[in-house]
């Protein structure tokens, strides 16, 4: 059996080493308290250490040396206290002068306590017999009585900081600073006891070493669970989140207010909720955890009637892997979730049509045609759609964009996808089965509101997919190459696309792609075609442009002078011609003869062509009257003030100018009227279509008069017979242009033809 003394040993051991442990755990925590708290149990250590020597000792100088062990300790652990209880109370010090008076205080204490073995004043130990050994206890001086009273006031300074804590702390708060409270009280009482009641063994250690441990727990592991409790109650309760908790079990143990209202949760029966649940979103969503599955996190988005809701599932653990409590998320998306529709939808359709737009469709199509099944791809455009805007204005061409989407929704046949690509063009796919059926509807239309009215046309080309593979992109653009052939046709509403007419594309790809390095290399060259007057002498020759291609051979003009005109190139060519023009006249010794170059409608949108004409003859030193200037009367269709001025300073320049295709246009007459011209270029070909020869003679005749009678020379271009061209002399006309004299040549065989030495 175990003496007393040697239980307290081992117990004053054990105190020991849990303390120096927690010091250091308290000296490395990462909070400010930390250090606080070290220091409050590193002086509590050397007090324990010296009780235990008094207890254990039966030698007179080992328990003086424990005593004082202790009663120096005691000054430490009173110093450390009211440091510690005024920064965990976050209490200021009521002033300098009263830290300094403490310091000094002790201080004063420690060095009285150390000259006691010099003046005897302190403490004298008397021998007892404790357990059959010998127990040195002590008999107090003023010394000592010096020593408890100080240190008793100060510990009191300490109890009261934590005293008014609890008093003015909030209630939740309370707890931590009344258990701290109450040790420190205790440990204080159970010292005052020893003092006061002789016992001869002291085991108030015991009170401030569980002091210090407290102290330890609750400044660094200590959480207020009331406090985080009420909180997260509260939290939980407002937020808009329906919150439910599982316990290990998987039945519900709380349930936020919205989460009772979403379950329909009565009297706090929350173990109705999971039910409740599974009736709402269904069971093999919710009840993910069932049989030998273990639950785990997740999360789903569900929708129920016209509500939208996003659940989320989270499981705890303990740590071994244990699950301890779960808890679900329910969120009523539905403003959010018809937001980001709308945000779609406006993403996705035209905001005036309310069909898809062209990049929606186009991403749709790519996904349909990929099906394998046969489908067609339908561009539709509204012709003259910029005419409706300029005519009726802007409004009225909205309105229209409008009908013909509401066209497109009321014929479109089921299953197919349609939309707007441009301002007043869309694009349709559809089966090719249900081809048939959207075609005989595509005829004109009448778009009216309010007083306004107009006749509304459509064309359509028609692309039948054949590699789903290849770009949506490409597929519409074939399908507008179709509907390009019957563009301003008023009888034809709809063009399939075919291999010929993409054979046609890929040649006016690799013309236009050659066409510089045929200039650079002089593939392009001029041909002449002769003109002359009523006796049959050459006078002079329309430039015309040949291309003499390298693997092709030699190419009409028919065969890319049109594709130049529409993608712009013709200017490039154009003033290539006009560069030859003046090159080859700077050279003729022959300075009568003319050279006629034709200037189309293209050029003036890509250069000056004034100022390039006036350059070139500068440059080769050519005398402007002999290079005439051909113009068509489409020259004159926009921009025509600024036309008429830059046609006259030409003409002042020197330069005469020829009005080219007279008759075959609409309005020859009047642009005859306006025009500054020198030569009017009559077009046999018109002629030629007439049923009665009489008339359409007697309307040359007059046409060659009134030129005449306005001071303009005629000149009749498609002359192919000498009785063509001895009536055209009868009647007055000046010059001739045409098969009947001579074929366009190349510079050679018209140098030979013209007698033009060079």
């Amino acid at each position: 059996m175990l003496h007393i003394r040697t239980m307290f040993a081992i117990l004053y051991t054990a105190l020991t080493t849990t303390l120096a442990v927690c010091a250091v755990k308290a000296w490395r925590s990462h909070k400010q308290i930390g250090i606080y708290v070290s220091r409050l149990l590193v002086s509590i250590i050397p007090a324990v250490v010296g009780n235990l020597l008094v207890i254990y000792s039966s030698e007179e100088l080992l328990s003086t040396i424990g005593y004082y062990f202790y009663f120096l300790s005691i000054d430490a652990i009173v110093f450390s206290s009211i440091h510690f209880a005024r920064t965990f109370s976050h209490v200021a010090w009521p002033g300098k002068k009263a830290r300094l008076a403490i310091q000094c205080m002790l201080l004063f204490d420690i060095v009285q306590l150390l000259l006691d073995p010099i003046f005897n004043h302190a403490f004298d130990l008397d021998p007892v017999i404790v357990d059959g050994k010998t127990y040195f206890k002590v008999t107090a001086y003023w010394g000592l009585t010096f020593h408890r009273f100080l240190c008793y006031v100060i510990i009191f300074m300490a109890m009261g900081i934590f005293l008014y804590k609890v008093i003015t702390a909030p209630r939740i708060y309370v707890e931590r600073y009344a258990v701290i409270l109450a040790v420190m009280v205790i440990a204080a009482l159970w010292q005052a006891f020893y003092v006061f009641s002789r016992t001869p063994v002291d085991r108030s250690m015991i009170g401030y070493s569980f002091y210090g441990l407290m102290t330890f727990y609750f400044a660094l592991y200590y959480r207020p669970r009331r406090l985080l409790d009420s909180m997260l109650a509260d939290i939980s309760a407002d937020m808009n989140e329906a919150l439910f908790f599982f316990d290990a079990s998987r039945r519900c143990v709380w349930a936020n207010e919205p989460g009772v209202v979403l379950a329909n949760i009565e009297d706090e029966d929350y173990e109705r909720a999971k039910d409740a649940l599974i009736s709402i979103f269904g069971e093999p969503d919710l009840d993910v955890g069932q049989g030998n599955t273990e639950p785990k996190d997740w999360s789903i988005k569900k929708s129920v009637g016209d509500k939208y809701y996003s659940l989320e599932s989270h499981v705890k653990r303990d740590t071994h892997g244990n699950i301890t409590a779960s808890y679900l998320r329910v969120r009523d998306n539905t403003e959010e979730q018809l937001a980001f529709e709308h945000e779609q939808h406006a993403a996705r359709h035209d905001a005036l049509t309310g069909l898809y737009n062209k990049e929606y469709l186009y991403q749709c199509v790519a996904e349909r045609v990929k099906s394998g099944d046969p489908y067609s791809i339908i561009f539709v455009d509204i012709e003259d759609f910029k005419i409706i805007n300029d005519i009726f204005g802007n409004d009225f061409g909205d309105y229209t964009l409008q009908c013909v989407a509401d066209y497109l929704r009321a014929v479109v046949p089921d299953g197919s996808i349609y939309g707007r690509i441009t301002s007043d063009q869309f694009g349709i796919c559809v089966r090719s089965e249900d081809m048939k059926t959207l075609s005989a509807s595509l005829t004109e239309h009448v778009v009216r509101k309010d007083n306004k009215e107009h006749k509304l046309i459509m064309h359509a080309g028609i692309y039948d997919v054949v590699d789903p593979d290849i770009d949506v992109s490409v597929m519409f653009d074939r399908a507008h190459m179709a509907l390009q052939t019957i563009k301003g046709d008023y009888n034809r509403h709809i063009a399939k696309y075919t291999d010929e007419l993409r054979e046609q594309t890929i040649w006016a790809q690799e013309i236009s792609a050659e066409l510089p390095k045929a200039i650079q290399e002089k593939q392009i060259v001029p041909y002449f075609q002769p003109i002359t007057d009523a006796e049959g002498r050459t006078i002079g020759a329309e430039v015309l442009v040949r291309w003499i291609h390298p693997v092709h051979g030699f190419l009409p003009p028919i065969k890319f002078i049109p594709i130049f005109e529409k993608n712009g190139m013709i200017a490039m060519v154009d003033k290539y011609m006009w560069r030859c023009a003046c090159e080859i006249l700077s050279q003729w010794k022959d300075n009568d003869k003319f050279l006629s170059i034709n200037i189309s409608p293209r050029d003036f949108y890509f250069m000056d062509v004034a100022a390039e004409i006036c350059s070139l003859v500068a440059e080769y030193h050519v005398e402007p009257r002999r290079l005439r200037l051909e113009i068509t009367e489409t020259v004159m269709m926009s921009d025509i003030e600024n036309r008429i001025k830059m046609i006259g300073s030409l003409r002042e320049k020197g330069f005469l100018m020829e009005m080219d295709d007279f008759g075959s246009g609409y309005s020859s007459l009047n642009m005859l009227k306006d025009m500054p011209v020198d030569v009017v270029k009559i077009d046999m070909a018109f002629l030629r279509q007439a049923r009665e020869d009489n008339k359409a003679m007697k309307i040359l005749r007059n046409v060659i008069h009134m030129t005449d009678d306005l001071g303009l020379l005629s000149l009749t271009e498609g002359v192919e017979t000498s009785l063509q061209f001895e009536a055209l002399s009868s009647m007055g006309c000046k010059m001739f242009q045409g098969y009947y004299f001579a074929k366009p040549l190349p510079r050679e065989a018209f140098e030979r033809y013209a007698c033009i030495s060079a």
